[in-house]
């Protein structure tokens, strides 16, 4: 039998997408993680993703282990590989959030245990379940609506455009010069019949969107690039004139950490048409339900 990992978001059918963002709103889940470990590996400092992981594998009866790279030495002290296959034998799956997208492929690499992305430079597959399971409580039916993303097309843009691709969503996309969608990105997502609007106008891209989603100028990892990112990033905050631009009724979303007075104004941020927070909660609903999936697609 294969192992089943998420490592990204098309790493699931648009099946098994709706799938686990049922299982996310559901309450009668059980305990498939009675008895079982879930370990997870964190290279980047954590508040969202740690505990709406561990409260979620705690919520589906599992006890979650918490690892730091210095702790373990990891690609040092032992390669990738061998430490997926020694935590195959105390845990049920391994979450890892790291720097380099090859590292959590490593892992998965050996087919030791199921493997979730809790992020890397690459992608946000987590982020992004989250995000789609807040925009279908908005709305009941993700088909047919508009996201746009305003800023960096990013790990977090990437996985969100994704996401909207399998579930027949619109994209328009508001990116600076050099810092939009590569042809790689485009191509992957014509394959779900997806072609984005892009544009380096803002206003535009927001023009009768449902949803407008930014993110930090500078994610982590970026810090050398700060001072050319804010620039470059100049014009690109979601602010009242944007929002305004969407259809009516739109909501506001971001990963969080937020940057008031940079990529977006306190007045959205903080405003009626932000969904912010209950974002950052269903972190912890979504992985429950990616979880219980997993769980259950890997069973003998």
């Amino acid at each position: 039998m294969t192992t089943r990992h998420f490592l990204e978001v098309d790493d699931v059918s648009p099946e098994e997408l709706l799938d686990i963002l049922d299982r996310s709103e559901s309450g009668a889940l059980g305990t498939p993680l009675a008895g079982k470990g879930a370990a997870l590996y964190f290279e980047k400092p954590s508040l969202r993703t740690r505990h709406s992981a561990e409260m979620a594998i705690v919520q589906l009866g599992g006890h979650p282990v918490t690892i730091r790279r210095e702790e373990i030495g990891a690609g040092a002290r032992e390669p990738l590989s061998d430490i997926a296959r020694v935590l195959a034998g105390y845990h049920a799956l391994m979450g890892a959030r790291v720097f380099l997208h090859e590292d959590v492929v490593a892992l998965a690499e050996p087919n030791a245990l199921p493997v979730v992305n809790l992020l890397s430079d690459e992608a946000h597959p987590c982020q992004a379940l989250a995000d789609l399971l807040t925009m279908r409580q908005e709305w009941n039916e993700l088909a047919g609506r508009t996201v746009c993303w305003v800023g960096d097309f990013n790990n977090v843009a990437r996985s969100l455009s994704i996401g909207c691709a399998l579930a027949r969503m619109q994209l328009r996309l508001a990116c600076p010069p050099g810092y939009g969608p590569s042809d790689a990105d485009l191509d992957r997502l014509a394959q779900y019949d997806c072609t984005p609007f892009v544009t380096a106008r803002p206003d535009e891209a927001a023009k009768g969107a449902d949803a407008v989603h930014t993110d930090v100028w500078t994610s982590m990892g970026f810090e050398t690039e700060a001072d050319d990112r804010h620039r470059a990033f100049e014009g690109f905050q979601v602010d009242d004139s944007v929002m305004s631009a969407a259809a009516v009724g739109a909501v506001f979303m971001h990963c969080l950490p937020a940057h008031r007075g940079e990529e977006a104004s306190a007045s959205v941020v903080d405003g009626r048409q932000s969904r912010v927070f209950r974002q950052a909660e269903n972190r912890m609903h979504s992985f429950r339900g990616l979880v219980s999936w997993l769980v259950e697609i890997n069973r003998p």
